[in-house]
């Protein structure tokens, strides 16, 4: 791993208030590798502005399409699977090979994929649309979620665990290190066991790894200390994940 180099900057996270979200896997990063960051809107007065002149492009030539996107001085990164790619290397949560680092972005990738899904399900026919707009809808994509992509998403990446040779006790997606890849598939998971808690624990059941990643990764003792903090913002029925009684079983 690259050593984690002295920063007095702190990086600029920018992202909506009120729901974890998307911004949650930078988030996760940044408190791992205990660097300074600024969640811009919930903390800056004005941050709201701010964020949406850069979504406008004003002061930066490649504006991004929607939050989360992170400024470094006067770069400026959006897409989570991006963000990781840039900051992997550089908060020590990335592989040096450049096979392990693309490896490590392509699993990022396929969870951005799952957790697409995960949102699709309570908005299936429209993101414009409310919940109660949809919800004949959202039942039946529900019902396939639960019984066949939360499955076949979770044992690939239980197949990728066990194929890098990870154990209970030491879980790892990529290497005999931390990354990035894997705090975003506990986050994942946490999302899964919100929003679809009697589907998700069965599923876990049966993958082992992917359940012991989980429950490991959450017990690092600044990702501990973060969860308990007022930064962690909790789930709820505004986010990416959200639990609704009929949408689970």
């Amino acid at each position: 791993m690259p050593a984690k180099p002295t920063r007095r900057k702190p990086y600029e996270l920018f992202y909506w208030p009120g729901i974890p979200g998307r911004g949650e896997y930078v988030r996760l990063a940044l408190e791992e590798a205990g660097a300074p960051y600024v969640d811009v809107v919930r903390e800056r007065e004005g941050g709201m502005d701010e964020m949406l002149a850069l979504l406008e492009g004003e002061g930066t030539k490649h504006p991004s399409f929607a939050p989360p996107f992170l400024r470094d001085g006067r770069l400026v990164v959006g897409q989570v699977a991006a963000i990781l790619f840039y900051l992997g290397p550089r908060l020590g949560l990335a592989p040096k090979s450049e096979s392990a680092a693309l490896w490590t972005h392509q699993i990022e990738l396929t969870i951005s994929d799952f957790v697409a899904e995960a949102h699709d399900v309570h908005h299936p026919v429209g993101v414009g649309l409310y919940y109660e707009d949809q919800k004949k809808e959202a039942a039946r994509r529900a019902k396939e979620f639960r019984g066949a992509r939360i499955p076949k998403f979770l044992d690939w990446f239980e197949a990728v665990l066990e194929a890098n040779g990870a154990s209970e006790a030491k879980p790892r997606l990529v290497g005999n290190s931390l990354t990035y890849a894997d705090l975003s598939l506990f986050h994942t998971v946490d999302g899964l066991l919100y929003a679809f808690p009697k589907a998700a624990a069965r599923h876990l059941r049966k993958r082992p790894l992917v359940a012991a990643l989980h429950a490991a990764t959450r017990e690092r003792p600044r990702i501990a200390a973060y969860l308990k903090s007022e930064r962690r913002q909790p789930f709820n029925e505004s986010g990416i994940f959200r639990h609704y009684r009929e949408l689970d079983g």
